[in-house]
Parts: C-alpha cells; sequence; structure tokens
C-alpha cells in the first residue's frame, strides 16, 4: 500500500501539473517576455586562458543532459543547516538523529507548484525526460542541443581538451537565461558554463627508499607504503573483525574514464593481504586499469577490509552530478572517499559552490561522511599563486566547511615513526567560505603561535575557513604500492591520504553499528573536539611549488597544513564509542514521483 504522505504527494503533484499548463504555456520559450540572466558573476569562455578549445556546434538532435537546481526558500536552508550541526556535534543532545530521505524532503519543503512549473517548462520546450530528485530540490532534464538552446536562450558548442582532443563535452558559449516567471524559482543549471578541471596525473612509477621489511609478497612493493606499514603507523588491528563490516557501507568516488580490473585487485589482495574486492558499482565499469581508482579501492580496503564497498562512477567530473547521486540512493553508503577537486576560483560560480554545499548538507543529516582530498599543489592550486601579485589558491571542495579536507604526509626518517608536512599537500584558508564554528578556536590558536611565522596578510584570507582537518601519508617521500596493469608500481598524492582516513573511520563506524549506536555522518565536529585521538605533526611545510617561501608552517596543534595529524586507530576507537549518539536510524522510505 501507498504510504499516506507520499500519496498526498502524488495527488498535489497531478493536481498542480494541470492547474500549471496555463501558466507555463504563458512562460513558454517561443514567446517574447522578459528574460533574466542565471549565474552571472561567470565569465564566458575565454580561448587565451582556457583548457578547453571550443569546436563546431552539434548537431541539433544530440542529446545532453542538464541538473537543474531549485530554489530552495532561506528558512528551509537555513534549518538544514541547523539540523546538519545539531545532528553532527558530539556535544548535542541530538548527535547522530539523523534524518532519512523523507524526512529531507519535508525538510527543504520545496514547494510542488515550483518543481512542476520548472519541469513543465522544460517539457514543453522539447526535454524528453524531467526526473525530479527524491528531495524535490533538483531536476535531471534530458534533451537535445536544440531544446536546450531554445529552452535557455543560449548557444551550445562542443568543447575539447588541449591535452585531451579525443575528449569533447558539450557546454554553453555564452550566458543563459530563463524567463523571469521561472527564473525566480531555479538557482542554477549545472555544468552548462562550468569547465570540468581533467584530474591532474597521479606521479607514478615512485621508488620507495622506507627501510622497513616488505609484508607483501611482491618485490615491487619493497621501501614503499604497504596496508602493514599503515596499520602499524595508524595502530589498526591486526585482523578485521566481521562486526565492522556488518550493516557498515562505504563509498569512493571515480570521475574521467577511470575504471578498475577485478585482475588487478585480486593481484594487489593476494600480495599484500588484503580483501580489495568491490561490492557495488553505481554507474558502470570497464575493464580498463585507472590508477587513480584502483589506488583508492586498494587502499580504503586495506584499511576496512570487512566493510562492504561502492565504487561511484561518473564519466565527466561534475561534482554537482555527483551530489545529487549520492543524495538519491535510497541507502547510501555511510563513507564517502573522492580524490578529486578543483581551485575555488575555477568553480566560477559562487552559486555552483553554494548549491554544492547545499548537498553536503543534506549528506550529513543523512549520517552520511564525506572526505575530500585536499589537493596536490601545495597553497597555489591548479592556477598557481601568481608572481608580480602573489594570491593563494584555495581547493575546493576541499575548503568547504561541510565536508573532511585530508592531506597528506611524509615520514620524517626513513623508517615507520614521526611524520612531516609533505610540501604538496593542499591547505590554507578558503576565500569564499567563513571559519566554521566548529573549528574557529582551533584557527585563532594557530594564528597567535609565534611558530606559525605567517605569511603576509596580503597572500590569503585571514577570515576564512581553514583545511585540511586531518591528514594522512600520502607525499613523493612515502609512495603507496599499488597494483595496476599487472604490475606494483609507487604511487603519491593526497589521493592516497583520503581513502586511508575514509577506510579508518568506516571501521570505526562498524563499532558504533554493532554497539546499536549510529554512524557518525559529518565527521568534524567530533574531529575537532578529539584532537588528542590524532597523531600531531608539527614539523615541515605546504609551499608553492619551487617557491619554497610560499606556503603554511605546522606547528603543535591544528594548522593548514596538515589539520590535526594523522589517525590513531585505538585512541579514536575509545573516544568514538563514548560520543552518546542515537540508535541507528531505520532504513528510509522510497518516494514515488
Amino acid at each position: 500500500m501507498m504510504p499516506i504522505s507520499v500519496w498526498r504527494r502524488t495527488l498535489a503533484f497531478m493536481l498542480l501539473t494541470s492547474m500549471l499548463t496555463v501558466v507555463v504555456a504563458a512562460s513558454s520559450p517561443q514567446e517574447d517576455q522578459q528574460w533574466v540572466s542565471l549565474e552571472r558573476d561567470v565569465p564566458s569562455h575565454n580561448p587565451a586562458t582556457s583548457s578547453w578549445v571550443r569546436g563546431v556546434r552539434p548537431s541539433p538532435d544530440l542529446p545532453m543532459t542538464l541538473t537543474v537546481a531549485l530554489r530552495i526558500d532561506e528558512d528551509r536552508r537555513a534549518e538544514l543547516e541547523r539540523t546538519f550541526v545539531a545532528v553532527s556535534d558530539p556535544a548535542s543532545e541530538r548527535y547522530g538523529a539523523h534524518l532519512s530521505m523523507d524526512e529531507v524532503t519535508a525538510l527543504l519543503a520545496v514547494p510542488e507548484e515550483r518543481v512542476a512549473a520548472v519541469a513543465e517548462y522544460f517539457k514543453n520546450a522539447g526535454a524528453e525526460e524531467v526526473l525530479p530528485a527524491p528531495n524535490r530540490d533538483m531536476l535531471t532534464v534530458s534533451l537535445s542541443v536544440a531544446a536546450a538552446e531554445t529552452a535557455l536562450r543560449t548557444t551550445i558548442h562542443t568543447f575539447s581538451h588541449r591535452d585531451r582532443p579525443d575528449l569533447h563535452i558539450l557546454r554553453a558559449s555564452r550566458s543563459y537565461a530563463l524567463p523571469d516567471i521561472l527564473a525566480k524559482d531555479v538557482d542554477m543549471v549545472g555544468d552548462l558554463l562550468q569547465f570540468p578541471r581533467l584530474q591532474m596525473p597521479l606521479k607514478t612509477n615512485l621508488t620507495g627508499s622506507g627501510t622497513w621489511p616488505n609484508a607483501c609478497s611482491a618485490g615491487g612493493c619493497k621501501g614503499l607504503v604497504t596496508p602493514a606499514v599503515l596499520a602499524q603507523r595508524y595502530n589498526l588491528p591486526s585482523k578485521d573483525s566481521a562486526e565492522e563490516g556488518s550493516g557498515n557501507s562505504m563509498a569512493v568516488a571515480e570521475f574521467q574514464f577511470q575504471y578498475f580490473k577485478d585482475s588487478d585487485l585480486d593481484k594487489f589482495g593476494k600480495a599484500c593481504h588484503v580483501d580489495a574486492v568491490v561490492d557495488r558499482v553505481v554507474g558502470g565499469n570497464k575493464p580498463s586499469a585507472g590508477v587513480e581508482a584502483e589506488l583508492d579501492i586498494e587502499y580504503i580496503k586495506a584499511m576496512a577490509g570487512s566493510v562492504p564497498l561502492t565504487v561511484v562512477y561518473n564519466g565527466d567530473y561534475s561534482l554537482l552530478r555527483w551530489a545529487n547521486q549520492i543524495s538519491s540512493i535510497l541507502n547510501p553508503p555511510y563513507v564517502h572517499s573522492v580524490s578529486y577537486g578543483n581551485d575555488e576560483a575555477q568553480q566560477t560560480s559562487a552559486k555552483y559552490m553554494y548549491t554544492c554545499n547545499t548537498a553536503f548538507l543534506k549528506a550529513g543529516v543523512r549520517g552520511i561522511s564525506i572526505l575530500f582530498a585536499s589537493g596536490d599543489q601545495g597553497v597555489c592550486g591548479r592556477e598557481g599563486c601568481g608572481f608580480l601579485k602573489v594570491r593563494f589558491k584555495p581547493d575546493f571542495p576541499a575548503a568547504s566547511p561541510y565536508i573532511t579536507a585530508v592531506g597528506g604526509t611524509n615520514f620524517l626518517g626513513s623508517s615507520i615513526g614521526e611524520e612531516t608536512t609533505w610540501s604538496g599537500s593542499g591547505g590554507g584558508f578558503s576565500n569564499t567560505f567563513e571559519i566554521p564554528s566548529y573549528q574557529q578556536h582551533a584557527v585563532a590558536a594557530y594564528k597567535s603561535s609565534p611558530d606559525a611565522k605567517l605569511p603576509p596578510q596580503a597572500w590569503w584570507n585571514n577570515t576564512g575557513r581553514g583545511y585540511p582537518d586531518v591528514s594522512a601519508l600520502g607525499g613523493t617521500k612515502t609512495p603507496y604500492c599499488i597494483a595496476s596493469e599487472g604490475s606494483f608500481q609507487g604511487v603519491a598524492g593526497t589521493s592516497a591520504s583520503s581513502p586511508v582516513v575514509a577506510g579508518i573511520f568506516a571501521r570505526l563506524n562498524g563499532l558504533r553499528l554493532a554497539a546499536g549506536k549510529s554512524p557518525m555522518g559529518f565527521l568534524n565536529p567530533f574531529i575537532y573536539a578529539n584532537p588528542s585521538a590524532f597523531q600531531d605533526v608539527t614539523t615541515g611545510k605546504n609551499g608553492g611549488g619551487f617557491r619554497p617561501k610560499l606556503g603554511f608552517n605546522a606547528v603543535k596543534g591544528w594548522d593548514p597544513a596538515t589539520g590535526w595529524g594523522t589517525p590513531d586507530y585505538e585512541k579514536l576507537a575509545k573516544v568514538v564509542m563514548e560520543a552518546v549518539g542515537s540508535p541507528k536510524a531505520k532504513n528510509d522510505v522510497s518516494i514515488v514521483v
């Protein structure tokens, strides 16, 4: 039997659709009416600075997919954030009282007439399919190029990448707009003006200088970081507990043709004594070896072998589409590791970042932990710091206050022991987002430390959110041993750090779930309340490539080079179980559209 709440929503949608036919007909794109440009802060494609080259106009019949973010009323967005804080803070009585998908939908309360009007508009413009997200705040619109150009009063071109001429995408070559009657109900149309930043190649085929014993049977792992090295340094139990995997789940996100081969995972698993098995794939896979994907899989499983793993794949690096994707999964994995990112400046639209942050908030209130690699270009990001006028370039989403950012370290010496900052590890202060409450004291303490020796104020934003939050090995001095394309090699980057920390927190979730507690959800309030559960990194600096004067110093306590340091599983397991939290939430209820 259909739930009453779903029946009412379905009936309301049917009535509103019929009532809005006249209204929407009046706002059809062919009529002469007032139009409103969206994302006005996004400059037009500039061939002089862009990595993407504009090509020919595509066939008018060529299909494309757009993500339309509907406006969420300000009071509802504020309530979402208040709930996010309450269920994420261990000091809150509501800690761990996560919401179901239905409850998030009810909280957002996007009016059905708003959903229906925008959906009907695109249908009238020729869209073949318009699918509202379960939370009713986004629409996935499938339509032809011609229909998109008409509906959005823009021009679509084919673009190819300078370094990958075989890679083609469809984007608007000028601004886009909607009729004023609808523009007030739409925040933005995702991935229409945003150009994806291709993942910079990982540092591969690196040799290791570690003097520890090689616990893997593969000779190619000698001197490299292996699962056994991480287990020793981060105080992991010698064996996985079956209880840690019961009812538990975790995921890695892959983009841009990063697939995996089961044969590589099997080879790594046998050599390094890891259950490197993928339990579920969302978005498809091809039997092709991607170093990034196989690194993520092999090392999140090295940390949490008994926890079922999902790989969420998207062809483009569309952060918004990925966030909408995981928010739409009925029973999503509890922990997500993402090793991709971009500079804040390269997201080109404040509204785009705002919309992504809303998706992170929705994930957090449902008990989902999201971890992002902090980047591998130090404080300068992918754009560089500039020469005549220096300005640090913070990373996004790493600098978002609603996710956990993971930086990278090296061993200080050649043996397993104290760590130091990796100079390439991303970190700093956001130019867009203010300092969140959970880190205000930590950031203030860093700035007042004489050991910080802060860089000139003109180079960075003194009022921005600081990142990373934590770190793990990932530097070029301590490359990881992975199996890819049938052989073993050393790779480095915070792309290794993020799945390691994510796997550790997935195991910690397992402890809580086995005790009848809720998963941890958004991690940062817990992390900042328990700094003693991490191994502080107090030396080194995340620099600016060949410019050593740039960057932030690691000091005692939190710093924008390594956060609070690296995990200590034994200490974390103790404080995680001391956090009260609420009983594990029941399964969500499907929403019928």
